[in-house]
C-alpha cells in the first residue's frame, strides 16, 4: 500500500491528493463495492466484493505536522458477510457488499449497516485498551477452574492494554427478500431503516430482527406483467414519514407512510418526458436511474441515469430543475457499450456539504464535478499514473472527433474497463473519496 500526494485545482477552489491506496495485484473480491462518510466525516468506510468492509479515520491534525490534515488511515477491517447457499433455490448468495450506511453516534461505540443481496447486519466497531485480570472462577486462558481448588478470594483488578479495534455484530436481518437487496437507508427517527429490492421495500425497527413490514410491493401477480424494478431508494434527510424510490423506467416515486402502511400508491411522480426524436433501442436501458440522493436540505432530489444526473424540485414534478451531461460523447458508442454490457452499468453520484456541487463517475477512471452556482463542470481522473507526489493534476477532456489536442483523449481511447461507480463527499469538508476497481483515492483541499 503506498500513499501518494498530488495537487490540483478544481473551479476556484485547492484541491490536493490525500491518500491513494493502491495494489498493482488484485483479485476479483477486492474489487471496492461501496463508499460512505459517517455523519461527521472522522471515518470513511468500503466495502469489495470479498464481502470485507475496511474503515478509515481521520487524523488528528497536528501542529508539528499540519500536511496531514484529513489524511485517513486504516482504524479497522473486518469480514462482513461470508458466500452463502440457498438449498430450495439451488442459488449462490455473493458476499459482495452492496452498501454501507452509517447510523449517527450515540456513544463511544460506531454503529454501520451493512448488506448484501439477501441479508442487512448491524455492526458495533469499538475500543479496547483495558482487560480485567484476576478471575476467581475461571483461569487468565478463560477456562473454568474447578472451585474445589478455590482457596483465596481474590479482587479482580482492571490493566491497561494496547488499543484494540474490535467489530461485533450485534443485529442480523435476514430472511425479509425474495430479490437482490441494492439499496439500504437509515429514517432520520434514527429506530428504523428500510431495505429495498427489485420488487419490494421493507421497513425495519433496528432492535428488531425477526420482523419487517412490508411499505411497498410492484411485484404484479403475473411476473410476464413485470414492466419496471426499483433501482434505489433513500429516505428524508428530516421528515421520518417521507422517502423516494427510482424505477428502471426512469421515474422517481415520493411516498409518504402517513397516508397508508403500504404505501403503492405515491404521493408524487416525477418523471421527464421523453423527446420523441432521441428514441432509439437503447432508450429504456440508459433511462433507467441507478442512484437517487435527497440533498442535505430535503429541498432537492438528485437522480443518475447513464448519460446524465438531474436535479428535481421537490415541489415541481413535471421536468427537473437541472439537468448535466457526464459522458454524452458516448451516446454515439451505446451499440458497443451494449454489446460489452457496459451500458448496464450503475453510476452513484453525491452532493458536497452545501448541496451547491454533484459529483459522479465515468469510466476511464473519470470522475465529473458540476458546480450549481456557476454552472461550470470539470472532469478529473483518479488514476496511478498521475499519482506521483506533489504532481498537478489537471482537468481531462475527452475529443469527440476532428483534431485532437495534445492535452486531450480521443473517445475511441477511452478504457471502458476502468469506472468510478462509486464516490463519496465529506458531509462538511471539501474532502472527497472516489473507489477505482480496488484502489481508494481520497482528495481533500490544498493545503498551502
Amino acid at each position: 500500500m503506498k500513499i501518494f500526494k498530488v495537487d490540483h485545482l478544481f473551479f476556484h477552489c485547492n484541491f490536493q491528493m490525500s491518500l491513494a491506496f493502491m495494489s498493482s495485484h488484485f483479485y476479483f473480491t477486492d474489487i471496492i463495492s461501496t463508499v460512505e462518510f459517517n455523519s461527521t466525516g472522522e471515518l470513511l468506510a468500503t466495502g469489495d466484493k470479498g464481502g470485507r468492509v475496511v474503515v478509515f479515520q481521520r487524523e488528528q491534525e497536528s501542529k508539528n505536522q499540519p500536511h496531514r490534515r484529513g489524511e485517513y488511515n486504516v482504524y479497522s477491517t473486518f469480514q462482513s458477510h461470508e458466500p452463502e447457499f440457498d438449498y430450495l433455490k439451488s442459488l449462490e448468495i455473493e458476499e459482495k457488499i452492496n452498501k454501507i450506511r452509517w447510523l449517527p453516534q450515540q456513544n463511544a461505540a460506531y454503529f454501520l449497516l451493512s448488506t448484501n443481496d439477501k441479508t442487512v447486519k448491524l455492526w458495533k466497531i469499538s475500543e479496547r485498551d483495558k482487560r480485567p485480570e484476576g478471575y476467581n472462577l475461571k483461569d487468565e486462558d478463560g477456562r473454568i477452574r474447578d472451585p474445589a481448588t478455590i482457596t483465596t478470594l481474590r479482587v479482580p483488578v482492571v490493566r491497561p492494554m494496547d488499543l484494540m479495534v474490535e467489530a461485533t455484530p450485534r443485529r442480523v436481518f435476514s430472511n425479509a427478500h425474495t430479490y437482490h437487496i441494492n439499496s439500504i437507508s437509515v429514517n432520520s427517527d434514527y429506530e428504523t431503516f428500510m431495505s429495498t429490492d427489485d420488487l419490494r421495500i421493507n421497513l425495519w425497527n433496528l432492535e428488531i430482527t425477526n420482523r419487517s413490514f412490508n411499505i411497498v410491493d410492484i411485484k404484479p401477480a403475473n411476473m410476464e406483467e413485470l414492466t419496471e424494478v426499483i433501482t434505489a431508494a433513500e429516505f428524508h434527510p428530516h421528515q421520518c414519514n417521507t422517502f423516494v424510490y427510482s424505477s428502471s423506467k426512469g421515474s422517481i416515486r415520493l411516498c409518504d407512510m402517513r397516508a397508508s402502511a403500504l404505501c403503492d400508491n405515491h404521493s408524487k411522480f416525477f418523471e421527464e418526458p421523453e423527446d420523441p426524436s432521441n428514441r432509439s433501442f437503447f432508450s429504456e436501458i440508459i433511462s433507467s436511474i441507478s442512484d437517487v440522493k435527497f440533498s442535505h436540505s430535503g429541498r432537492y432530489l438528485m437522480t443518475r441515469d447513464y448519460l446524465t444526473v438531474k436535479v428535481w424540485d421537490l415541489n415541481m414534478e413535471s421536468q427537473p430543475l437541472e439537468t448535466y451531461q457526464v459522458h454524452d460523447y458516448l451516446r454515439s458508442k451505446l451499440c458497443s457499450l451494449y454489446e460489452n454490457d457496459c451500458i448496464f452499468d450503475k453510476f452513484e453520484c453525491v452532493w458536497n456539504g452545501s448541496d451547491s456541487v454533484i459529483m459522479t463517475g465515468s469510466y476511464n477512471n473519470f470522475f465529473r464535478m458540476f458546480d450549481r452556482n456557476t454552472k461550470r463542470d470539470v472532469t478529473l481522473e483518479a488514476s496511478r499514473e498521475n499519482s506521483k507526489p506533489r504532481a498537478i493534476l489537471k482537468p481531462r477532456k475527452v475529443c469527440v472527433g476532428g483534431k485532437r489536442r495534445k492535452d486531450e483523449i480521443s473517445v475511441d481511447s477511452l478504457d471502458f474497463s476502468k469506472k468510478i461507480l462509486h464516490t463519496a463527499w465529506h458531509p462538511y469538508e471539501n474532502i472527497i473519496a472516489v473507489a477505482a476497481t480496488n484502489n481508494l483515492y481520497i482528495f481533500q483541499d490544498k493545503v498551502n
